[in-house]
């Protein structure tokens, strides 16, 4: 797996086709899962508010359907307690077009509408990450960057949801495994400066097993700046595992017991554990 330095130090070119790439072997480790499933299995709940696993797989049907031009879906939604906003509407759009189909038929539009969407961009690679990204994503300002960065991160985080529905844990080492852990440690400046907010001065090390330790410093400004090298005694520092801040950092569920170790200040290190949130 590429590491963080080698992937800064590619040009635009190579980073936007190494992001492609692990979103493409994601497609295959989570339609291999869906493809595992029992007829039970795809209707457990998941972490995912008012979302069982088959509404996880329609949701990410949908995104890949229009990524790859499909049409624009509409549905009434109706009013669920789940759904608190515009992205939310969004979201549920793709769950309930595809609520009466089968589960396998769901699973066939993700492996079609991806390797529609895989040859094309194989034909005609992105080179540009500025470019306003593909049709909606577009609209609301995304770029050619954050979309074919954010895919791979979200395909992964949904076959983690189903795995912890299904309770067959897993894939926690994958190209996209290691991706998604080390661009959402990237947000622990935001986390630490502007949502905890704590004076400035205070240093914060974030330690997840398997990813490049991140320091930050809090500045005069609030921000929380990022230190190029590790304190030997920072404010407070945090500890833990992939699985751990993955479901912490994705706002999916609390860690175990035990699972973030505090060193240094624990009144901080509780106030940021409780503000790792970074996804939507």
């Amino acid at each position: 797996m590429l590491s963080v330095v080698t992937i800064a130090r590619m040009s635009d070119a190579e980073r936007l086709a190494t992001y492609v790439e692990t979103w493409w072997q994601a497609i295959g480790d989570f339609t291999s899962l869906l493809d595992s499933l029992s007829e039970e299995e795809w209707a457990l709940p998941t972490d995912l508010a008012g979302w069982d696993v088959k509404a996880i797989a329609s949701h990410t049907a949908h995104l890949e359907s229009l990524l790859a031009g499909g049409p624009e879906e509409a549905a009434d939604i109706g009013e669920p307690a789940h759904v608190t906003g515009p992205m939310g509407q969004f979201t549920e759009i793709g769950v309930v077009t595809r609520r009466d189909r089968s589960p396998a038929s769901v699973v066939e539009e993700i492996r079609r509408t991806t390797a529609a969407r895989h040859d094309a961009i194989v034909a005609d690679p992105p080179t540009d990450p500025a470019a306003p990204a593909p049709g909606i994503f577009g609209l609301i300002g995304w770029t050619q960057n954050t979309l074919l960065r954010n895919r791979p991160l979200d395909i992964w985080m949904h076959e983690q949801d189903v795995r912890r529905a299904i309770g067959r844990p897993g894939g926690l080492d994958s190209p996209a495994a290691q991706h998604t852990a080390d661009y959402l440690s990237e947000a622990f400046g935001f986390v630490v400066g502007k949502k905890v907010a704590p004076p400035a001065g205070t240093t914060a090390v974030l330690v997840v097993e398997g990813s490049p330790v991140v320091a930050v410093e809090v500045d005069a400004s609030g921000r929380g700046r990022r230190l190029a090298d590790v304190p030997a005694q920072p404010t407070v520092r945090l500890t833990t595992d992939r699985e751990s801040f993955i479901v912490l950092a994705g706002g999916r569920r609390a860690a175990r017991p035990g699972a973030v170790t505090i060193e240094g200040d624990p009144d901080l290190g509780a106030a940021i554990v409780a503000q790792l949130r970074t996804t939507p």
